[in-house]
């Protein structure tokens, strides 16, 4: 049978107009507020640094940014409700790197496939976990640490703030490249488990911005950074990768959005972003936040992290053998 012309002609008649009208709608973007989902209740860091930016790419953007907590399911509730959105940008995830790379090693039924489902915008934040001790311990430095650590008997307790987080997984490697023997202890959040450590129930752990403020007043001990550079909120500590090479682990925070939103609305949520996070007043606010640090990427290079970190976890959470139901 030969092809119709007619109707070959129409498909294509329909193809342009749906072109046009997303390069109309792109090119009006945004003209109603857009809904920014947090992965956490109100209060943690991720909640502050939502709130420190949100107004600010508002007003760059000429609508308001309206934040949404959206806790459940280690961050899962959040991811799937923007990849189910609309994509139009009128949706916005922060995402945290676990929920989006870890989460999918963890979890057997994942509501959404994170590398599929969600479209990465823009890098936002980024952080160093440290290795921090309650100060009754008797190490003074990350050598004094491991070499404690290879003669405890039994083995010394660490926390983390849950069964298969990256304070879990970062330990775990540590563990493996310096040939000791831990034993994990999960709580259930970040505070539970600072508070442990603070408390003397655990001697040791890898923290985030809970732990930042405590050893700032001496009430815990830093032992070492986890990223690849020192850090500059504690830059007498050495990183991890001084004495482990290729051993960093920096938690980062990204702006994700349903796949599908047309690429001149990425790029101008990109665009503003960066430009936000590029200012000196944006960069001193952010670091307010438990010395967080901007991070600016370009989507090529956001897009190689995600799926570099993806199967280096993948591999870590197999080894260790971490599952959630």
């Amino acid at each position: 049978m030969k092809p119709n012309p007619v109707l070959n002609l129409s498909g294509v008649a329909a193809a342009m107009t749906l072109a046009l009208l997303a390069a109309v709608a792109s090119a009006q973007y945004p003209s109603r507020p857009i809904r920014l989902l947090v992965p956490n209740p109100p209060g943690g860091a991720t909640d502050t640094i939502a709130r420190v930016v949100s107004p600010r790419l508002g007003e760059a953007l000429g609508q308001p940014v309206v934040v949404e907590n959206r806790p459940g399911s280690n961050g899962n509730l959040s991811s799937e409700l923007v990849a189910r959105a609309a994509p139009d940008g009128y949706t916005l995830l922060l995402g945290q790197d676990s929920q989006i790379v870890i989460s999918p090693h963890l979890y057997a039924n994942m509501p959404v496939d994170t590398l599929k489902d969600l479209a990465p915008v823009a890098t936002l934040v980024t952080t160093q976990m440290v290795l921090t001790c309650n100060p009754a311990l008797p190490v003074k430095n990350l050598q004094e640490f491991l070499e404690y650590a290879r003669r405890a008997k039994p083995p010394l307790a660490y926390a983390s703030i849950g069964n298969g987080s990256q304070h879990h997984l970062t330990m775990e490697m540590l563990k493996g490249r310096a040939g000791i023997e831990l034993v994990h202890v999960p709580y259930k959040g970040g505070g539970p488990a600072t508070v442990a450590l603070l408390a003397g129930e655990v001697p040791v752990m890898f923290g985030g911005n809970s732990v930042t403020g405590h050893i700032r007043a001496g009430k815990l001990r830093g032992l070492a950074v986890a990223g690849k550079k020192r850090s500059s909120t504690f830059p007498e500590l050495p990183s991890l990768s001084e004495f482990f090479p290729g051993l960093e682990v920096t938690a980062w925070i990204g702006i994700f959005t349903a796949t599908g939103v047309p690429a001149p609305v990425l790029s101008r949520l990109h665009g503003e972003i960066n430009r936000l996070l590029s200012g000196t007043d944006m960069r001193e606010k952010v670091h307010s936040v438990g010395g967080l640090e901007p991070f600016i990427s370009t989507p090529e290079e956001f897009t190689a992290l995600i799926r570099t970190e993806y199967a280096k976890y993948g591999e870590v959470v197999k080894a260790v053998g971490a599952k959630i139901d």
